[in-house]
């Protein structure tokens, strides 16, 4: 069967994502990503599928996924029943190749890094000191603000770079190879949205720029993205209010005008649906961290 493509919610403001999971189950949807996933089970057991290989997992369990590679995880009933519902936790971290800058890779001391990327293509269960290590790092980093998130992160590659606690898991080309019209098009709706996402951007115009007809556009990006386009134009609106709220130069009435809203209280209404905080709250949870 055909992964479908995910689109990776990372924080507002954030260069990575990581989160703490405790859900009755992993979601069971055969997906990749262009993000590299670090996947920690903390408690949980059953199946696990990446790539071409099936395997059981269970607490404990850190596996390195590289790019595009496909995977999902199936918990057993059995544990689910033992466990009265409570099946499954897990610290995920997802970053991209080039979250710390295309030139940061290309530093001669950097270059274990690229080798480590290309082994995770075939994702990496890690063992021994190595992941005990590791363990430790996650769960600081779920608390980590400002460079201590970049340097935790930082810290994290650095071990799995260097390791040698780790076994294959899939074979070399079970990575999923993107069609490369579906990335040209959607890297042409990211680019226009980015470039425009100040004015009034209609379903007719971005249909046209991805050369679909209004229904078929609709269609083609809730499959790709698991979101409506109009949700994706207010992420990014949202995402850009979050960073003049924090440069503090302009009042937040103005700040909703520039990022593209045409009125207060739906900006403050999307605000809140998105950061969980009013404007007001975000900047003053920023500045208190900042100090």
């Amino acid at each position: 069967m055909k992964p479908l493509f995910h689109k990776v919610p990372l924080g507002l403001q954030s260069s990575f994502g990581i989160r703490h999971d405790i859900q009755q189950y992993f979601p069971t949807l055969w997906h990749f990503h262009p993000e590299l996933e670090l996947h920690y089970v903390i408690r949980g057991e059953g199946l696990r599928f990446i790539g071409d290989n099936i395997s059981n997992f269970s607490a404990g369990e850190i596996l390195l996924l590289g790019e595009n590679l496909p995977h999902t995880w199936r918990c057993r009933e059995a544990y689910f029943e033992q466990n009265c519902g409570l099946q499954v936790e897990a610290i995920v971290l997802h970053f991209l190749p080039t979250c710390l800058g295309e030139d940061f890779l290309k530093l001669p001391e950097a270059y274990l890094i690229s080798k480590l990327f290309e082994k995770a293509k075939k994702g990496m269960l890690i063992t021994g000191r190595t992941k005990e290590k590791l363990a430790k790092l996650m769960y600081a980093a779920l608390k980590a603000v400002n460079l201590d998130r970049i340097i935790l992160l930082l810290s994290i590659i650095k071990i799995l770079a260097e390791t040698k606690d780790f076994t294959y898991i899939a074979s070399a080309h079970a990575f999923y190879k993107t069609n490369e019209a579906e990335t040209l098009r959607l890297n042409k709706i990211y680019t226009y949205t980015l470039a425009n996402y100040k004015k009034n951007i209609s379903l007719h115009e971005i249909s046209g720029i991805a050369n679909l007809s209004t229904t078929s556009f609709c269609r083609y990006f809730k499959l790709m993205t698991q979101k409506t386009y109009n949700d994706f134009l207010v992420e990014i609106r949202i995402s850009h209010a979050c960073r003049h709220l924090i440069e503090d130069r302009l009042p937040t009435e103005l700040i909703c005008f520039e990022c593209g809203f045409n009125n207060v209280s739906n900006f403050y209404r999307s605000f809140k649906k998105i950061t969980a905080m009013t404007p007001f709250e975000y900047k003053s949870k920023y500045l208190k961290n900042s100090n």
